[in-house]
């Protein structure tokens, strides 16, 4: 779900990954990124124009209901696979899930924050999911990754169907892109997601 941004959306550099630095960030509309693994300077961003995806407004095209019917879905089971995942399709110039990010994330996964959904073939391999951090009925997905058809795109349904049971309100996609937009992405101004966003994280 998230791209290497254009500058303007850089709010500040520096502090640490720490569990509370990390979900406070989250709480005031930012989140974290590390330019490589050789150069671990820590940025935090908060776009101008941010994607959030409607709960009920997600595009399911018949070829994703289809591919649905051919994978399992589960909760939580492989956390760190799936950063790992992710972590695997991004090239030399784009790289920000740093093992430095997998070990934190994987820490705040522990204490509950940080959630992935997985999808399995038939024969029990992982073939794709999505991960990230949930505060009261905000739910913000950091990154995706398929190796079969739609794998990543059923983790999205999923995860849309559980926030929907559990009557959650906002789902933050970061970055618009083409491939989000198809799937029913809407960009919003930053000011109308941090209203969003404070209801959203209210107890």
């Amino acid at each position: 779900m998230s791209q290497w941004p254009e500058q303007d959306d850089l709010i500040g550099q520096g502090a640490n990954l720490a569990p509370a630095t990390i979900i406070d960030g989250y709480r005031h509309g930012l989140f974290a990124m590390e330019r490589s693994i050789d150069h671990p300077a820590l940025f935090w961003w908060s776009p101008a124009e941010r994607c959030v995806i409607p709960l009920d407004g997600l595009r399911v095209t018949r070829s994703m209901r289809n591919s649905a019917r051919r994978y399992h879905i589960r909760i939580n089971t492989c956390f760190e696979r799936v950063m790992l995942g992710c972590a695997a399709r991004e090239d030399e110039n784009n790289v920000w899930i740093t093992p430095r990010f997998i070990d934190q994330y994987t820490e705040l996964h522990e204490m509950g924050w940080a959630h992935s959904v997985e999808t399995f073939n038939d024969d029990g391999v992982l073939v794709g999911g999505l991960y990230g951090v949930r505060i009261n009925k905000f739910f913000a997905g950091e990154s995706m990754f398929h190796l079969s058809r739609d794998a990543s795109k059923v983790a999205l349904m999923a995860l849309v169907d559980v926030m929907r049971s559990a009557r959650m309100t906002l789902l933050d996609a970061q970055w618009p892109t083409p491939h989000l937009e198809s799937l029913g992405g809407k960009v919003v101004p930053r000011g109308d997601y941090l209203t969003r966003l404070a209801t959203a994280i209210a107890p």
